[in-house]
């Protein structure tokens, strides 16, 4: 007998795809409790370089292999299960996000084409991640005729659409490789991929398809706009034109296939997919209007609720029902976060450093860290411009690359490491100001996400945002409020905000900012936003010039 066998309790499974690994996580629908967990980790990871046995990858590449994703259910979610110690057919529902915007070519059936023999060697066959920047050039020419034409739907995305987003990976498809746009029958954002997968009947979150897809007002863009870009991309509209969904709604039952993978009972019920920094709000009980979540890893993303539609200048969009139903949802988000500071410990991190942290049996991180934490502020004389990524929001700008100003012969790498922790800090002060500039207050402010267990990042955030942080305290924040989707979709509840309030983690802690640190990076924000200003408005074009430099010296024979 399991060890919760036979107790009338009731469970939901929630599985994060993530950008390396996935995740799956058994909850109580009672109470919230996390009783098992598992991760899997990518055998593909993230393809930047070349396809597995294949051709080398262009510059700012990023590609994912679906295999992956369907490993993930296959194993982690019946070692989670199994880790539970409870009866499967207690699970009342599962519910998946994956990262956003990750989209992949298929057949009518779902099929990816990445996995026809005659397109394994093509990379446009394959899903590009969310990281995946190639598409910069198409993304520029979409807002500049969308400004063109007056299109009103560009305003509800800040006014510029990303090279992450759906119809600029789409033109860049097109246009490099028409046959395998041709052969693409669907065009689908990750997560509703697996949910496909899974239940044998393909939906749209509308999230994503608002977010990603441009959706708004129940349409995509119109035809005329996109013959415009190009005579054939109005073919995209039939790939994308799915059942759309909201969230948390029920997509389907599970398969016999796919209950053979997870281990669940046939026909469980299988939530609509998610993006995972929305159901990670459901997780934090930040789904309420005026409580701000920001995600905190490679990524950041900034997600809030609120009752009234508000254009926000240089942010992600907002969305009817967006990040939860009824409500207008808003979204913005930086593209380098964690990935800069693994960047620099990877990269550019002396030897003697590495080998001091191996000696006090700790990591380079931590090291840094310890090193950098009693600097006073400005006390490095570093000022840095976290675009290592490029910018999501506010400039919207994915050609825009990182800059550090100020050093000496005296730098020493903990007061870049330091530097880089706050040009974090400081992107996401401005994304805050956007917000409350445009008339959409942010109330609370709850940090989740993997960097959360960085201390001194932290309380930097804290101090450059002058406002208290709270801190949630789950280890799989998305993974759990896809488990908050499942009990919905499963009926347990009767929407999102409700099952937040009984199953979402609480607060871990609450940093609050130091008066006189605030002040000085009060100064020293000013300092960012003018650097900000200058190399991402248009006071020098040298960034993109170098971008274009590197680009035509590595793709030249």
């Amino acid at each position: 007998m399991t060890r919760h066998a036979q107790t009338g309790r009731r469970y939901a499974v929630g599985v994060d795809f993530g950008t390396l690994s996935g995740r799956a996580v058994v909850v109580d629908v009672e109470d919230g409790t996390e009783l098992g967990s598992a991760v899997h980790a990518y055998r593909h990871g993230v393809l930047t370089t070349r396809l597995p046995d294949g051709p080398a990858l262009p510059p700012q590449w990023a590609l994912q292999d679906p295999d992956d994703h369907l490993d993930v259910l296959r194993t982690a979610v019946p070692a989670a299960l199994a880790a539970a110690g409870i009866d499967p057919g207690e699970v009342v529902g599962i519910g998946v996000d994956a990262t956003s915007c990750t989209v992949l070519p298929t057949l009518a059936d779902g099929t990816p084409l990445c996995a026809l023999p005659d397109l394994r060697d093509r990379p446009h066959a394959w899903p590009k991640l969310w990281k995946h920047h190639a598409a910069q050039r198409q993304a520029d020419r979409i807002n500049a005729l969308a400004r063109e034409r007056g299109e009103t739907w560009l305003a509800r995305y800040g006014g510029r659409v990303s090279a992450e987003w759906q119809l600029a990976k789409a033109l860049e498809l097109l246009e490099e490789d028409p046959e395998v746009f041709d052969r693409a029958e669907r065009w689908i954002e990750a997560a509703d991929w697996i949910v496909w997968r899974l239940c044998g009947r393909e939906t749209r979150n509308a999230p994503a398809a608002g977010f990603k897809g441009l959706r708004q007002d129940g349409r995509y863009p119109a035809p005329d706009f996109l013959a415009a870009l190009h005579p054939a991309l109005p073919g995209l509209l039939p790939r994308v034109d799915g059942p759309v969904a909201p969230a948390a709604g029920r997509a389907g039952g599970l398969t016999i296939e796919a209950a053979g993978w997870t281990g669940l009972p046939v026909g469980t019920p299988v939530a609509v997919g998610a993006i995972d920094a929305h159901v990670t709000a459901a997780a934090a009980r930040a789904v309420a209007p005026g409580r701000m979540l920001a995600v905190l890893g490679t990524s950041t993303c900034l997600i809030m609720n609120a009752d009234a539609c508000h254009e926000v200048p240089g942010v992600c969009g907002v969305v009817d029902g967006g990040v939860t139903p009824g409500r207008w949802g808003y979204e913005a988000g930086q593209s380098g976060v964690g990935d800069i500071f693994a960047w620099y410990v990877d990269r550019n991190l002396p030897a003697a450093y590495a080998d001091e942290a191996r000696r006090r049996g700790t990591t380079p991180y931590a090291l840094l860290d310890s090193l950098a934490a009693d600097q006073p502020v400005g006390g490095h004389g570093l000022l840095a411009l976290d675009w290592h990524s490029g910018n999501r929001s506010v400039l919207m700008d994915h050609e825009l690359s990182g800059v550090l100003v100020g050093l000496t012969l005296a730098t020493r790498p903990e007061e870049i490491w330091r530097a880089l922790l706050e040009a974090t800090a400081f992107g996401a002060r401005t994304v805050l100001e956007a917000f409350t500039g445009a008339g959409v207050p942010v109330d609370e402010l709850t940090a989740a996400g993997g960097l959360t267990a960085n201390r001194l990042l932290l309380r930097i955030y804290a101090d450059v945002l002058g406002r208290p942080l709270h801190v949630l305290d789950a280890e799989h924040p998305a993974a759990r409020g896809a488990a908050v989707h499942a009990a919905v979709a499963a009926g347990v509840y009767p929407d999102v905000e409700t099952a937040s309030e009984v199953m979402g983690a609480g607060h871990r802690e609450t940093l609050h900012p130091d008066p006189a640190r605030a002040a000085a990076y009060d100064d020293l924000y000013a300092r960012y936003r003018a650097l900000h200003d200058h190399f991402g408005r248009g006071g020098t074009d040298v960034l993109h010039h170098l971008r274009a430099l590197r680009h035509r010296a590595l793709t030249t024979p």
